[in-house]
């Protein structure tokens, strides 16, 4: 008699499986072809929106591989979401866990989420480019990479600058490659007896006989300022980015020598030392 109540109860279960299969049969079967076709879906939209993206000047490789893999990603969890419900998984409950441990990863990740959300600005948007000589936050350099998370600057003697993103896309960004052409400023001193319009004429054939200083805009020489001991003069050129430095260095020493050569001079602040201290009268 046991026997045969313990083969009813098997049969039972045996008949509520199969039962249970009957009707969730065909919800199964449905999920599961609605899992492989969404994934598909997914590879394919993927494929379309990097091509799209490849056709576009201002997109980044970086960018479209992120952007294209977020889409990927999406749609999978949207097809599973889909085919849990349809499998008869109650999914209220597990959306809830998955938002709530978005939210968790969300505010642990703070620092990092915004420098990826800066660093996709700056590779859309190309405030400045590799090659580019840039001061920023306080740092200046040549750009050496851009990623999702970080900017790579090289200093001019030759030291690594590594900053976050967020930093870079929330600081003014001064960009000294993105123009051809650069205004420089070559500043002389001459004593107040020397004649200045003399001194000028010197500092403009000077900038004129320089082959890296542009014909146009013209130079131009004239005083900036009448200082405590001299006469400030300023020579203006305008040369190409490139050449700046080269320049500067170069019209700075022939314009001392150029002002001297001429019978002028360069003064310089004299400081007199004067014994306050009293002294003892004469006996």
């Amino acid at each position: 008699m046991e026997t045969d109540g313990a083969t009813g109860t098997d049969a039972t279960v045996i008949d509520g499986v199969l039962a249970w299969l009957a009707v969730q049969g065909i919800n199964i079967a449905t999920a599961l072809v609605i899992v492989v076709v969404g994934w598909i879906v997914a590879r394919l939209m993927r494929r379309w929106a990097e091509r799209a993206m490849e056709r576009s000047d201002r997109m980044d490789p970086l960018v479209e591989h992120f952007l294209g893999s977020l889409l990927y990603y999406g749609v999978l969890a949207i097809v599973l979401i889909i085919a849990l419900n349809l499998a008869g998984v109650q999914t209220a409950s597990l959306i809830a866990v998955l938002g709530a441990a978005s939210l968790a990863i969300g505010l642990a990740l703070q620092g990092s989420l915004t420098s990826l959300a800066a660093g996709v600005m700056i590779i859309l948007m190309r405030p400045f480019k590799i090659g580019d000589y840039i001061e920023v936050a306080g740092h200046a350099g040549t750009v050496r990479s851009i990623s999702l998370f970080l900017t790579e600057l090289s200093t001019y003697d030759n030291i690594q600058k590594i900053m976050p993103n967020s930093e870079v896309w929330g600081s003014t960004v001064t960009n000294y490659s993105v123009y051809p052409t650069r205004l420089l400023d070559i500043d002389v001193g001459i004593d107040y007896e020397d004649a200045i319009d003399a001194a000028l004429s010197t500092l403009r054939k000077l900038a004129e006989g320089h082959d890296k200083v542009l014909a146009e805009p013209m130079p131009d020489a004239f005083v900036a300022d009448i200082g405590e001991s001299s006469v400030e003069l300023t020579l203006r050129v305008w040369v190409a980015a490139s050449d700046y430095w080269r320049v500067k260095r170069e019209l700075t020493k022939r314009a001392k020598e150029a002002i001297e050569a001429d019978g002028m001079s360069i003064p310089y602040p004299h400081r007199q030392l004067v014994d306050a201290k009293p002294r003892a009268p004469a006996a």
